[in-house]
């Protein structure tokens, strides 16, 4: 009679294929440990150096009268600001390390998942980095906490310690957000008060939520759009550009986007009508949003019998009736108007060269001005800006055309046109690209593609100095910025580019991107 212990062919029993299968299974890669503990030591040096060199408080109630107030002042803010440059570094480095784990399939999605939340907690205690909208967000919050319309007026029109802190460019700037962005920060302001670090955190927790959903929803994208999850995850969840911005300065394009990934992700899974109302929470966030709906209609009606037209018109008709339903009930609980929509033409007030139209229109008066002396920009600005807005018109429509056969199609349509957008848009923010790169990133990546995408992120997330003012004018320095970017690049694509180690270092044969 078999007793389980007879050797088979192998030399192994039944029994041991039995205790075999009973242990469990070993992982095929190990936790890359060194990368995620140089991420987190970056992260934190980030998070002390921004103490000193930050968007700091006017009045700070923890290191005004303290020991450690040397830290805002000479050396002492010099050496806070080497210390975050230094984080700053660690953090590419892990990320291109992590990068090239990813693209070779020794990372799987859960433990991609596991990294990004270990290097967000630093953030979420840290003071604000490389932006004060945080305070404006406060602010706001408080104007509609004390019966005050944020659409109306601006953060000076109610003096307090949130008031103050607040950039002076948006002192009288009423609120450009959507609903539930204002009763999220009102609800801030009602549990924290006028306390602006627990407020600060408080909101930090807010665009937390919109990362979590980041974090769900990209997996399921790549399933959709045929590209690999880990590599996905790394790209935006993990992304500096977005960690540090989004998260260490609060900004509520994580909320947004998170939104409205997940919202793109159910009705890619046939659940329209939730799919539909996430968008529209996001829109509610920030109004850029708005921009997926009309290709998310194509999604719908691409499913749905009878003809073309028929199609269409009843992805419409139910796309629209969802909108307004989820809108109207942000905006009655929010307890505010349609406001927010003519508060979008204060974001003018900033001008730059990542504008396309604005960079193109202060060229042109540069070059006027070297044969003519002519010294108002205004003009040439805002003609730029209205030729551009024409551009934009055309190629989002023309996106939206040729995405009528909806699916993998219309998504890929409203990636290109959101990055149109973040470039032609009249006002662009460095973390303005962020919301192209979350509808591209469930996609297979090429090589070059995706090499480009790191190039990009890095340059995008050092134009900016610590304390919020921008970098983009000062040449020497977008130079170094260029090259840091240039070598993160390259180091996506092999191991010490510039062969410094003291050791070999090799990576293992790079599997398909495309499953995992």
């Amino acid at each position: 009679m078999p007793t389980g212990r007879t050797p088979g062919p192998d030399g192994t029993t039944a029994a041991d294929a039995e205790d075999k299968a009973a242990k469990p299974a070993r992982r095929e890669h190990p936790f890359p440990i060194r990368t995620v503990l140089l991420g987190t030591a970056g992260m934190a040096l980030l998070a002390f150096g921004g103490i000193g060199a930050g968007a700091t408080l006017i009045h700070d109630p923890l290191l005004a009268n303290g020991p450690f107030n040397w830290v805002r002042y000479g050396h002492g803010m010099m050496l806070a600001t080497w210390m975050l440059y230094v984080g700053l570094g660690l953090i590419i480095w892990a990320w291109t390390r992590l990068g090239r784990h990813a693209r070779a399939g020794r990372v799987g999605t859960a433990d991609m998942v596991r990294i990004v939340l270990i290097w967000t907690l630093p953030l979420l205690v840290a003071p604000p980095l490389f932006s004060k909208d945080v305070y404006s967000y406060l602010s706001q919050g408080d104007l509609a906490l004390h019966g005050l319309d944020p659409y109306a007026v601006g953060p000076a029109a109610l003096p307090s310690p949130l008031s103050e802190n607040v950039s002076w460019v948006w002192q009288n700037t009423p609120a450009p957000y959507g609903p539930l962005f204002v009763l999220l920060a009102k609800g801030v302001v009602a549990l924290t008060g006028t306390n602006l670090i627990t407020g600060v955190i408080g909101m930090r927790l807010v665009m937390a939520i919109g990362l979590g959903l980041l974090c769900w929803s990209l997996p399921g994208l790549a399933r959709h759009l045929g590209g690999n999850a880990p590599v996905a995850v790394w790209l935006v969840a993990a992304n500096p550009l977005l960690l540090v911005h989004l998260i260490g300065g609060a900004h509520n394009d994580m909320l947004m986007i998170g939104l409205m990934a997940v919202g793109v992700l159910l009705c890619l899974d046939r659940r329209h009508v939730w799919g539909i109302a996430l968008v529209t929470l996001a829109c509610a966030v920030k109004g850029t949003a708005a921009l997926a709906l009309p290709f998310l209609v194509w999604v719908w009606a691409a499913r749905m019998p009878g003809s073309p037209k028929a199609r269409f018109a009843k992805a419409l008709a139910a796309s629209l009736g969802v909108f307004l339903a989820v809108f109207a009930v942000c905006s009655l609980v929010a307890g505010v108007d349609l406001g927010w929509i003519p508060a979008l033409q204060g974001s003018s007030t900033v001008v730059n060269w990542l504008s396309l139209p604005s960079g193109v229109g202060q060229l042109v008066w540069g070059l006027v001005w070297l044969v003519t002396g002519f010294g108002d920009v205004t003009p040439f600005v805002v003609v730029a800006r209205i030729l551009g807005g024409a551009l934009l018109a055309y190629l989002v429509v023309k996106q939206w055309w040729l995405a009528r056969e909806g699916g993998y199609e219309a998504i890929r349509r409203a990636a290109f046109a959101m990055a149109a957008v973040s470039l032609l848009a009249p006002a662009t923010m460095p973390w303005y690209f962020s919301w192209a790169l979350v509808l591209g990133a469930g996609f297979a990546w090429s090589t070059g593609a995706l090499t480009a995408a790191a190039c990009g992120s890095v340059w995008m997330l050092l134009v900016t100095y610590p304390a919020g003012g921008t970098a983009l004018y000062d040449w020497g320095y977008l130079l170094v910025t260029l090259g840091v970017a240039a070598l993160a690049a390259v180091s996506l694509l092999r191991p010490d580019p510039l062969n410094i180690s003291l050791r070999t270092i090799s990576d293992v044969p790079e599997q398909s991107l495309r499953h995992h």
